[in-house]
């Protein structure tokens, strides 16, 4: 698959959820229940992190389970966790950040990939290996939205979705920013509430977030 058509396939993907939870499952037994409950609210594009033991079974079980859910993974950290996402048959990959390994693998790869960057020499690396949307990370501490405005000068070609730090209260003005096509966050489906199983409370957060980009 050609460079171009990977980010034809990201384009369509990030257009149509522009926000897109960051999932850490704590159990298996979750994994489904809150995936229904994120589409109940509407969000359908999901990213469930490699950051626990059942993240992998999460993410099968909800592709088995959820039809209408977009699955990608993320903290996809090197060429090993991009090759199970593509066997896992997930939608799209993310990384917190890009090494030389991880972008040659991704840029040989089918897989929809969204590397990571926090500076302009991330985001130089990651435009040489043709990629042109990135995750910017962690997004408040890295600079926020003024440096989101400044990358915007010298790479009017990059567009972002930034993640760390962004809540339900600033979203809409990320989304506002011309070089921003989606934003994430861990707001939408804290793990409080996940262990304790209040998923209509995740539900109703999903809809509210929605409602009030519009």
């Amino acid at each position: 698959m050609t460079a171009d058509s990977r980010a034809r396939r990201l384009d369509a993907l990030l257009a149509a959820s522009p926000v897109i939870p960051v999932i850490t499952v704590p159990e298996l037994a979750h994994a489904v229940p809150l995936a229904r409950a994120l589409v109940a609210g509407g969000i359908t594009t999901l990213e469930i992190t490699l950051r626990t033991p059942v993240a992998r079974d999460a993410a099968r079980a909800i592709m088995a389970e959820v039809p209408e859910a977009v699955v990608g993974l993320g903290t996809v950290l090197n060429p090993a966790d991009l090759q199970a996402a593509h066997d896992l048959g997930a939608r799209f990959a993310l990384s917190p950040g890009a090494t030389p390994e991880l972008l040659a693998a991704a840029a040989a790869s089918d897989m929809v990939f969204m590397p990571g960057i926090a500076t302009p020499s991330d985001l130089m690396q990651v435009l040489a290996a043709g990629f042109t949307v990135a995750k910017f990370f962690p997004a408040v501490p890295a600079g926020g939205m003024a440096a989101l405005k400044a990358l915007g000068g010298p790479f009017p070609q990059a567009r972002f979705c930034p993640t760390g730090g962004i809540g339900e209260a600033d979203a809409k003005a990320w989304l506002a920013l011309p070089n921003v096509a989606a934003v994430g966050g861990s707001w939408l489906a804290p793990e409080a509430e996940i262990r304790a199983g209040n998923f209509a409370a995740i539900t109703e957060r999903a809809r509210r977030t929605l409602a009030a980009l519009q």
